[in-house]
């Protein structure tokens, strides 16, 4: 995730567990702010169907931030999270739900491809963040989760997606951002351009000097917003709107505040919202 979004999505607070030793809150603390996401998410809702949402699938969830946050925010919703990793998972129901105390029974998560995603529930809204999807490479194999997300939704659902390119993306590098009592370290490790994928990986670096090298790897491709919009319309998806970062006048680099666009500018790393109607 590139710097700028870093400055949008941390929390801002001091982490309560000991970081050093958890790449899961390290993670949480440097990378998602599921209070801004839920809030965005319920807004781009109430404007795009004029009801409130009440049910949340968030596939690849992780740690499930996102889906504990909604059932705050959302006093009578409910969420599932969707994800491969078990001790993921583990870490999930024995930290952030169990926190939710006697609310923890309105967040289910199961580890389930998401390509096999049930269409029981008829979730209003899927999101799938932190540019997770890009781990479908080839345009069959997105084709057909994107495919599947739209079976699966409400007939008023809409489907939520992050993404992020422009030149920086591509190039070779690593990005430090400080946090309080560590540092998280964004490195592009390899990209290649006629393919468009891309590997990744978070380090954290501490006082001491030691570094949690390769926390998290993401072998990936990079997505454009083209592509991507015409798969999902080949799914099935209407009305694909584009919410666009602006730009922060005195550091020129993103404010944090995103509004639908049809235009981008020509940021050398760029971060934007796609929502598509069922």
């Amino acid at each position: 995730m590139p710097r700028s979004r870093m400055k949008r999505r941390r929390n801002g607070k001091t982490a309560t567990l000991d970081t050093k030793h958890d790449k899961f809150q390290l993670y949480q603390e440097s990378v998602q702010n599921p209070s801004f996401e839920v809030k965005f998410m319920r807004q781009v809702y109430r404007r795009t169907r004029g009801t409130e949402p009440l049910r949340l699938r968030e596939d690849f969830c992780g740690s499930a931030v996102l889906s504990c946050e909604w059932t705050r925010q959302v006093r009578t919703g409910t969420a599932i999270g969707l994800d491969l990793d078990r001790p993921t998972l583990d870490y999930a129901m024995h930290t952030n739900v169990a926190a939710l105390g006697e609310d923890a029974g309105r967040v289910r998560l199961l580890r389930q491809n998401v390509l096999d995603a049930s269409g029981r529930d008829r979730p209003d809204i899927v999101a799938a963040y932190n540019f997770s999807w890009f781990i479908f490479k080839k345009r069959e194999e997105l084709l057909k989760y994107f495919r599947r997300v739209h079976r699966t939704l409400a007939s008023d659902g809409i489907f939520m997606l992050d993404i992020y390119g422009g030149p920086d993306a591509q190039i070779i590098q690593e990005e430090t951002t400080a946090h309080d009592g560590f540092d998280y370290v964004w490195d592009q490790a390899r990209y290649n351009p006629l393919t468009g994928e891309t590997l990744c990986h978070i380090h954290f670096d501490f006082p001491d000097g030691t570094r949690m090298k390769n926390a998290f790897t993401y072998d990936w491709r990079l997505w454009s917003i083209p592509e991507t919009a015409d798969i999902l319309a080949e799914a099935g998806f209407e009305g694909l709107e584009v919410y666009w970062e602006g730009t922060d006048r005195k550091s020129g680099e993103g404010n944090g505040v995103f509004r639908p666009s049809t235009k981008g500018d020509d940021s050398s790393c760029w971060i934007a919202y796609l929502r598509a109607n069922k």
